[in-house]
């Protein structure tokens, strides 16, 4: 319950489409002809995109009508098991970070602006307070502030930043930061890595190589790759994100600024059309404010049920 009150505080900005919209359709309407046509519409208007929209309403329509369904709040309860069922069927929503040895390496992907620096430091503070050992490796040489940024938030956090000048080497950062973690019997490296696009090639080559230098130095590691979503942007991401995967082979997805946006329906998508789990989600800009993603917790939240 605690986790569910957290989310409902949390999840106000994400009302319209879901808990004053889909959630209220369900609490108000009788159900008719127009009312699978009025949660379709607000479906795609949540960010859940049109095809896994569709296919939704039409699987519920035929739940109700085999268990004979006419309350709208019964089948409220329906809808939610399948969304909770759907993203689960892709396993490894929630978990949290797998540690194979020590040191373990996780690398934070993503395009630029979509708060990759800020989720490299909340993760490592979330390690920290499960009492691992974590060094972020300042791997974004092209931007100065990042480096900075995740110095200030090292020192915030009690976490060593390894870093180079502006400009280096990323794949230099993260050898060096592997090393300094051997050296400090650490249990994980986060890697902070440059924000870029999935059209340009070169720097997609870049994270390769990253991955390579990570994999000679500990065999079979990285252990994750996670790429931070913008919830914000919605499905804009998605084009990205399969080139990040076709290219990294990723391990799960980091949802940031959820609680800014108003289309929560973005965590159906991921599950529908990337076919990645979900690993964590960011609902606000504190330290603190990174958490496991729960299925249950999320979809309860966001229709407003108990």
């Amino acid at each position: 319950m605690a986790i569910l009150n957290l989310l409902k505080e949390k999840l106000k900005s994400v009302k319209g489409k879901w808990s004053e919209g889909v959630s209220a359709l369900f609490d108000l309407r009788s159900v008719d002809e127009s009312f699978w046509e009025d949660l379709e519409a607000l479906l795609i208007a949540g960010d859940v995109g049109i095809d896994t929209a569709s296919s939704l309403v039409e699987e519920l329509k035929e739940r109700a009508k085999e268990e004979n369904i006419r309350d709208a709040m019964a089948l409220k309860e329906r809808f939610a098991s399948m969304l909770i069922d759907r993203i689960q069927a892709i396993g490894g929503a929630g978990e949290p970070l797998r540690v194979k040895g020590r040191p373990s390496v996780v690398m934070i992907v993503g395009v630029n602006g979509s708060g990759k620096t800020t989720t490299a430091a909340k993760l490592a503070a979330l390690c920290k307070k499960e009492g691992k050992n974590v060094i972020l490796a300042a791997a974004d040489t092209f931007r100065a502030a990042a480096v900075d940024q995740l110095k200030i938030w090292g020192d915030r956090i009690g976490a060593r930043v390894v870093a180079h000048p502006p400009g280096g080497d990323a794949s230099a950062v993260i050898y060096d930061a592997i090393h300094a973690a051997r050296a400090s019997k650490a249990d994980l490296v986060i890697a902070d890595t440059a924000g870029r696009l999935h059209t340009k090639h070169n720097l997609m080559e870049e994270l390769k190589k990253m991955k390579r230098v990570i994999d000679r130095e500990i065999p079979g590691e990285p252990s994750e790759v996670l790429i931070v979503l913008d919830a914000v942007t919605g499905q804009n991401g998605f084009a990205q994100a399969s080139a990040f995967h076709k290219a990294l082979s990723l391990t799960g997805v980091v949802l940031a600024k959820y609680d800014s946006t108003a289309k929560g329906g973005i965590i159906i998508a991921v599950a529908d059309r990337l076919g990645l789990p979900i690993r964590y989600v960011g609902l606000g800009e504190s330290i603190d404010d990174l958490c496991l993603f729960d299925p249950q917790s999320f979809v309860k939240g966001l229709l407003d049920m108990d």
